[in-house]
């Protein structure tokens, strides 16, 4: 039986771990054929320093921008441009952070925060 309990407890946590990934812009995607009508998004995203890419595991691009605090340590959103990280206490790299992330909410609370 604790075989089996093991087998099930190893297959949960990889099924989790499935959908934590770390959201950055794909680099592929960037020089990706894109539809015509979203070249000037891409443009004007370039243009205000930001990176187009292809949003993880879709067919959606997006402009992500590095946050002015990217990194550095938080006890509370109020800290931060973008996310407060709970599990690390930084600051989120960039904006948009999509995904299931444990954050800190603006009074300091854990929460689990789904962006998709």
């Amino acid at each position: 039986m604790s075989a089996i309990r093991h087998v099930v407890t190893v297959l949960l946590l990889s099924f989790l771990l499935a959908g934590c990934q770390e959201d950055t812009a794909d680099a592929s995607a960037a020089t990706a054929d894109i539809p015509e009508i979203l070249t000037p998004f891409r443009t004007a995203c370039e243009k205000d320093g930001g990176r187009w890419g292809k949003v993880r595991g879709s067919d959606r691009f997006t402009c992500y921008k590095t946050t002015r605090d990217a990194n550095k340590p938080c006890d509370s959103g109020l800290d931060c441009d973008g996310l407060c990280l709970a599990r690390s206490r930084t600051c989120a790299p960039v904006t948009p952070f999509f995904g299931c992330h444990e954050v800190l909410s603006k009074s300091g609370l854990r929460q689990t925060l789904c962006t998709q």
